[in-house]
């Protein structure tokens, strides 16, 4: 290697150590220890983990920790959200390609959900569907029909959080927006020459050419869905009776509140398995359903 190869060789590594150092500091060594610790009986207060085996992954599998019903209520969860969301998100990107007055208004009111921190929007939600006087219930009161106790029931504490979930995903709008713009024009062109009408243009031309980003969309809510912690703490607490006890709260509560991290990094580790398995399926399977133009 020559002097002047070594040279650039040695600042490329100085510039990028700052990088190098924050990811071996804050997500390579963090994510090897739960590994370790997912086969302790390590806690916050106990600072002397020991090997356990594989009994913290037996465990999860018996239904300890309220593992299985969270689980079962996340997959709810998840395919309500990812359902709900996609129709929204679409039917909304497509409003917003329309050339009306006032579009980029629009498309800035459908985003700022986004700007919104979490907690924020949280607590926010929580007067909206307030029974006593919140907006829903208020509006609904005003037309005679008598609003159910939205968090507090479970029939529809999960669905609140859906749909709470569903008025933040902007982000989704603007990657369908975009991947309206790129439709090309004359596809439509030549639909409306062999006397295809607007409904008939949307599923021969509009849909198809948009799962591309419906993919993409459906995978990275999937995987953040499956991670939802803040909107069921402070909305819920995950009840009520574990009705919006999701997966990844429960995998906080089990670390922070009930000091177990061992069991707790082996539900993480379960987590993981079952969001990348769920991320293949959804890449295989898409190989007959998502379009892309030539």
């Amino acid at each position: 290697m020559s002097p002047v190869t070594r040279r650039r060789l040695l600042w490329g590594i100085l510039f990028i150590s700052p990088w190098l150092i924050g990811f071996v500091a804050f997500t390579a060594y963090p994510v090897i220890a739960s590994l370790y610790y997912s086969f302790t009986d390590f806690n916050i207060i106990n600072r002397s983990p020991n090997l356990v085996g594989w009994s913290n992954y037996a465990d999860l599998l018996q239904g300890r920790e309220d593992s299985w019903k969270s689980m079962r209520v996340t997959f709810r969860y998840v395919a309500m959200l990812v359902g709900l969301a996609t129709v929204f998100d679409v039917f909304i990107a497509m409003l917003l390609n329309m050339n009306v007055r006032g579009l980029s208004l629009y498309r800035t009111v459908f985003y700022l959900p986004v700007m919104v921190p979490v907690v924020a929007a949280s607590l926010t939600w929580v007067w909206i569907l307030n029974p006593n006087h919140g907006l829903v219930n208020g509006i609904l009161a005003r037309i005679g029909i008598d609003g159910p106790n939205w968090l507090a029931s479970e029939k529809t504490a999960l669905f609140s959080l859906v749909m709470v979930s569903v008025w933040g995903s902007g982000r989704a709008v603007l990657i369908y927006l975009a991947g309206l713009k790129e439709i090309p024009q004359h596809l439509y062109e030549a639909a409306s020459i062999d006397g295809a009408n607007p409904w008939r243009k949307m599923w021969a031309i509009t849909l198809p050419l948009l799962t591309p980003q419906m993919l993409f969309n459906v995978i990275t809510m999937t995987i953040f869905s499956f991670q939802s912690i803040a909107a069921p703490e402070i909305m819920t607490g995950g009840g009520p009776n574990k009705a919006t006890l999701l997966f990844g709260y429960q995998l906080y509560r089990v670390a922070f509140e009930r000091l177990k991290m061992g069991f707790a990094s082996a539900m993480a580790w379960i987590l993981f398995i079952v969001i990348l398995v769920l991320t293949i399926f959804m890449f295989y399977g898409s190989r007959n359903f998502v379009h892309y133009e030539r």
